[in-house]
């Protein structure tokens, strides 16, 4: 199973920067990436199809042969991550823990903020999250629809975006919190606007600590590709009018090997 490859599947292309982040710690890696580009966002949908996109997700990868999988999706990982774990035998980790682990060790005061879409901030994930690590620290969510769409049509800097930016975030910089917790993959895009209203605090990228994680957990059951060329295959559900281009702000180098894949396959 060594040279078998990763899977790693996200609502739409948004986890791809958890897919950027994994090549740079595996570059070794060859990755299978499926986009649910056809079905998104997960975080408007009920929980009973969210667990049904995202069952269908992970047997489309198995059928790739993968060695591991990961829930990029930070919907799919609140809902779906420890259904899917007891019905599959293949390991699957998602964004949720390994960010949270990385929060509970950087907070001095024990006051987390967390940034996400309305399902993952509802359904108490990153709180749940937490009592597993024993952590006693105060968690406040704040849900942040509007990033999404403003990642998406590339307004990083834009006055709007620092407008949206201090409306959301400013209830935090008044909570007091010292660590923010980045809990969507759209959401290290928008880092420096972020930093420039709540200031000097601690940050987490998730993708980052996730991809960290695996390394780690890789090489615990001796399942990392030391002679692998890091080739990486995306499918993706449907195509829209600017998919490349948004694809490849998140992925941070040109999109290639890249495939249409129609939902009712899956």
């Amino acid at each position: 199973m060594n040279k078998s490859p990763i899977g790693i599947f996200d609502s739409g292309i948004g986890g791809l920067t958890v897919v950027k982040e994994i090549r740079k710690s595996l570059p070794n890696e060859d990755i299978i990436y499926l986009g649910d580009t056809a079905r998104l966002p997960y975080g408007t949908k009920s929980f009973d199809s969210i667990i049904q996109f995202s069952r269908e997700n992970a047997k489309f990868l198995l059928k790739r042969v993968v060695k591991y999988i990961v829930i990029a999706c930070y919907s799919s990982t609140s809902v779906a991550l420890e259904i899917l774990q007891k019905e599959f035998s293949v390991p699957i980790i998602g964004v949720i823990k390994p960010g949270a682990k990385k929060a509970m060790e950087l907070t001095k005061n024990n006051k987390i903020g967390v940034i996400g879409t309305s399902l993952t901030i509802y359904s108490g994930s990153y709180e749940k999250a937490f009592q597993e690590l024993n952590a006693k620290v105060e968690v406040l969510g704040r849900p942040c629809p509007l990033f999404m769409p403003l990642v998406e049509e590339g307004l990083l800097d834009h006055p709007a975006t620092e407008l949206i930016a201090r409306m959301y975030l400013e209830p935090l910089k008044k909570d007091g919190i010292d660590t923010l917790l980045l809990g969507c993959t759209h959401y290290p895009l928008l880092l420096n606007m972020i930093k420039k209203v709540l200031g000097n605090i601690n940050y987490v990228d998730a993708s980052w600590e996730l991809s960290q994680e695996l390394t780690v957990l890789l090489n615990e059951k001796n399942l990392l590709n030391p002679t692998g060329k890091g080739n990486l295959t995306i499918y993706l559900t449907d195509f829209s009018m600017n998919f490349k281009e948004i694809a490849e702000r998140f992925l941070n180098e040109p999109m290639k090997n890249f495939f249409r894949v129609a939902p009712e396959s899956i």
